[in-house]
């Protein structure tokens, strides 16, 4: 193989979605991912978000969902203003809020050891780095509390808001 088609093909695997396949038997918990978020005081301002868009429904049905949820404490270190622009711009708000969700299943062990990238219901990807210590996504989240099982997917908890590109 010459220098540029391993150049080219490296830098096909390199910025390739994740190629990884869910457990053979997928946990899943008794509650759908809005019940669980709705009883976890932390996500609460992510409850009221996804009220605000009108996504209940959505992430209540069925589904394999991944969803990388942000703390309360991560929307309030937005910019002052932000989080109540977002609330009264409900396609930005909506946004922002399906590039936090993946339509397909990630538990915390099919990430471990692996970089790449996480398709988004949103239409882009998450850079997903866990070689090292924890699971980080674009960069600098981390995820704080990963694989809270709900009936239709996956949570994993993060320290940030994640922004679209």
């Amino acid at each position: 193989m010459d220098r540029r088609k391993f150049l080219t093909a490296t830098a096909a695997f390199a910025t390739a979605p994740l190629a990884l396949s869910a457990p053979a038997i997928a946990r899943t918990g008794s509650s759908t991912i809005v019940e669980l978020a709705a009883a976890t005081p932390d996500l609460s301002t992510l409850v009221t978000a996804v009220q605000a868009a009108g996504l209940v429904d959505t992430l209540s049905g069925p589904g394999n969902f991944t969803v990388f949820a942000p703390t309360n404490a991560a929307f309030a270190a937005l910019p002052a203003g932000t989080l109540d622009a977002l609330l009264a711009d409900i396609p930005a708000l909506t946004d922002i809020l399906t590039y936090h969700v993946s339509a397909d299943y990630y538990p915390a062990e099919a990430l471990l050891g692996q970089r790449g990238r996480v398709p988004t219901v949103q239409g882009d990807f998450l850079s997903i780095d866990a070689r090292g210590a924890g699971v980080h996504i674009n960069g600098s989240t981390a995820v704080t509390t990963a694989d809270v099982f709900a009936s239709n997917g996956v949570v994993h908890i993060i320290d940030g808001v994640l922004l679209p590109h």
